[in-house]
């Protein structure tokens, strides 16, 4: 079906979200050799609150102007060696099923029971240094291309554990 300047697409697989975190610390402070600060026990969540144009309600990043077109950050599970999960690689959203490092100029909307969230996908999260700590030796660079997407949330919402219906608007 075509719609606006690209062509809207439903994702036929399985897609899940697996994990949601929202923190509201700051763990990746100082150098990566003196590992993380410890992570909050609540951080990882059933459900997430999403604000357009602001981010995960309760993250470290809500609504702060520097990181309004990056306030949530998708990753596939694919990309992520086996046990590894959003605490070592802080980011939002965990997903199975859907290729989310391709989605880069497009929208993700992502339905997980509650209504459509609309993602725009800026760019790239590119891995840093704290991944050889978090994840282990080399995962910084094995994780090049494959360390998920900053997105700006362009409507309110909730997505939540589970099965995720999924269309991407290019």
């Amino acid at each position: 079906m075509l719609r606006g300047p690209g062509v809207l697409c439903k994702i036929a697989a399985m897609a899940r979200i697996v994990q949601l975190l929202a923190s509201p610390v700051h763990r990746y402070v100082g150098r990566p050799a003196d590992g993380p600060a410890p992570a909050p026990p609540d951080e990882l969540v059933e459900e997430v609150r999403i604000r357009a144009n602001l981010g995960i309600v309760g993250d470290r990043y809500f609504g702060k102007q520097a990181h309004r077109d990056a306030s949530v950050t998708v990753i596939a599970q694919e990309s992520l060696p086996r046990g590894v999960g959003l605490v070592q690689v802080r980011r939002n959203v965990l997903t199975t099923g859907i290729a989310v490092d391709e989605l880069v100029g497009s929208v993700l909307v992502l339905d997980s029971g509650a209504g459509p969230v609309r993602l725009l996908v800026g760019r790239p999260a590119n891995p840093c240094a704290w991944m050889d700590v978090t994840v282990g030796p080399g995962a910084w660079k094995a994780l090049r291309g494959r360390g998920g997407v900053r997105c700006r949330p362009l409507t309110d919402g909730i997505l939540r554990l589970g099965p995720v219906d999924v269309t991407v608007d290019r």
